[in-house]
């Protein structure tokens, strides 16, 4: 995983600089001429970001992008790459990676939120591309499946909370009576940001448990809501739980559903945030 870590390099910058001052100081004195010193390399450091990019999914933002059933986002970090979920298949997943100029192999974490293939369907591919990531599975997982992974790559079985970058941690499995699943919460310095797949257990209980884990404020929810065939009665105590919550934006795609997305533009106003493949938004760190 890339690391930081510019205060070293800054510290030594300095120290060289200094040693060049006295140098071309006793040069003055004995007439000689200094040495011509080289630029420093050593500039303020850039505010980190953490950038999520949606890089599948059925809905579309960016028509460069190729769209199908599925989900995967896109996390960079300053301490590495997660991808969350890898879509239902590998070419679609793969040409919008390029697209993006994204390097497959760079992706040092795949957290997977449940087992259906639309979110897990691209990991065969993606491991084929050269990645060799640590992947994250529900320890729910069929052992067929997570086998599979383990032949190829390290496999990491999660139950509770897990922290696996800084600043990035799982829900861990939360149960719908039947899929466990698990979502992905990012601390920002806006608040947290929750990455759900389908929150087949209900995306504000998915929320909730974000915030037991994440401690903070919900700058912004993004990915499937799961509310694809639901009435405007559901829909609305859905939109009324996330509010109860303080979800302060929401970018609702995936299997949420069009009159669900309707919903929610028309509840969060300039708060909804129509995401879909290449739909794409940082935050500092």
């Amino acid at each position: 995983m890339r690391k930081r870590d510019s205060g070293v390099r800054c510290g030594k910058a300095i120290l060289i600089g200094l040693m060049l001052i006295g140098l071309m100081a006793a040069c003055k004195m004995k007439g000689i001429s200094p040495p011509t010193p080289r630029p420093s390399t050593c500039t303020d450091r850039k505010e980190e970001t953490v950038t999520f990019t949606v890089v599948y999914d059925n809905n579309t933002f960016n028509p460069r992008f190729r769209t199908a059933w599925g989900f995967a986002c896109w996390v960079e970090t300053p301490d590495g790459v997660v991808l969350f979920d890898t879509g239902g298949d590998g070419p679609t997943l793969l040409s919008n990676l390029a697209e993006g100029g994204m390097d497959p192999r760079a992706v040092d974490v795949v957290v997977l939120s449940h087992i259906h293939g639309d979110h897990t369907g691209g990991l065969t591919a993606l491991l084929d591309a050269g990645a060799r990531p640590t992947v994250y599975v529900p320890a729910s997982f069929p052992p067929s499946f997570k086998g599979s992974v383990r032949a190829r790559t390290a496999l990491v079985e999660v139950t509770g909370p897990t922290e696996i970058l800084p600043g990035v941690h799982t829900t861990g499995e939360v149960d719908s009576g039947g899929i466990m699943e698990q979502a992905l919460v990012v601390g920002t310095a806006e608040g947290l940001v929750v990455v759900t797949g389908c929150a087949h257990p209900g995306v504000v209980e998915m929320v909730r448990r974000a915030r037991q884990v994440g401690k903070g404020e919900v700058a912004l929810v993004v990915g499937g809501f799961h509310l694809f065939g639901a009435d405007r009665g559901q829909i609305a105590e859905v939109i009324g739980g996330l509010r109860a919550l303080g979800v302060r934006r929401i970018a609702p795609c995936h299997c949420t559903g069009d009159l669900a997305r309707r919903m929610f533009a028309e509840a969060f106003g300039d708060d909804f945030l129509p995401a879909g493949a290449g739909w794409s938004i940082a935050f500092r760190r």
